[in-house]
């Protein structure tokens, strides 16, 4: 337990390659993913409640402690957590065996700092069918309890690389085929622009939330695409402009 809770930095996470999924929801994907889930802390009442958990885990030979609420409490990052939390494997991958898979559709974070951000960009990813998600740069840690709380489940359904070097990683997604568009305020294209061709393979390249994507960054993509605004409003925020661009890719893609 103490192993556990430790998991609550970034430097420990990294060094034992865990993480913990927090919440009924989390738990249950976990325990649906090969090999990630190491073992699940529970209550009474969430052992009691959440009957189908306890046999998945039982399927899976993965060991369920019930314990008190203090100790749920101890391990949990929330102040009111919901009984049931799992210490997981890490699943991210190199960008070079995502790209083994020949993606389609990716998403790129680069220097994004807020988790709950990282976290809504998993999720959305996820459900608008993409084929993994990158973080590069000086990006938030994806196995941050806040982020991965904001995944509610999504990070164990797709692909995630976790990469230092901006420019190699672009480069290595060009390489492999893809058009590498950065999503900013001021682009040399809209997004629904007839002349936008999100039918071809495509990395989403998107930005900082305070500060976006630097010149040098941006002259790396292949374009620069700008999401209109209609209103009066002065901006989007992160996750919002990557759910716009993202759906865009996937109407383009499932029509």
């Amino acid at each position: 337990m103490k192993h556990t809770r430790r998991l609550a930095t970034r430097a420990f996470r990294a060094d034992q390659r865990e993480f913990v999924a927090e919440g009924p929801q989390a738990v249950r994907e976990a325990l649906a993913t090969e090999h990630a889930t190491l073992e699940v802390f529970a209550t009474v009442a969430a052992t009691e409640q959440h009957v189908d958990l306890v046999e998945a885990a039982r399927r899976a030979e993965i060991a369920w402690h019930v314990v008190t609420d203090d100790v749920v409490e101890a391990i949990a990052d929330t102040v009111q957590p919901q009984g049931v939390v799992a210490r997981c494997a890490m699943l991210d991958r190199p960008l070079a065996a995502m790209l083994d898979r020949s993606p389609g559709f990716v998403v790129v974070c680069a220097d994004i700092r807020d988790p709950g951000n990282a976290g809504a960009v998993i999720r959305c990813a996820d459900a608008a069918g993409a084929d993994g998600v990158v973080f590069v740069g000086d990006s938030v840690d994806p196995y941050n309890p806040k982020s991965v709380r904001a995944t509610v489940g999504s990070i164990f359904h797709l692909p995630i690389a976790i990469e230092r070097d901006v420019e190699t990683s672009l480069a290595s997604l060009q390489s492999a085929g893809l058009t590498v568009l950065a999503a900013d305020g001021n682009g040399d294209v809209g997004l629904f622009d007839a002349d936008l061709d999100l039918s071809v393979p495509v990395a989403w390249l998107m930005g900082n939330e305070a500060w976006g994507l630097p010149d040098d960054v941006r002259a790396l993509a292949d374009h620069v695409v700008a999401v209109p605004i209609f209103g009066r409003a002065e901006s989007l925020n992160l996750a919002t402009a990557a759910a716009v661009c993202l759906y865009a890719t996937a109407r383009v893609r499932h029509n």
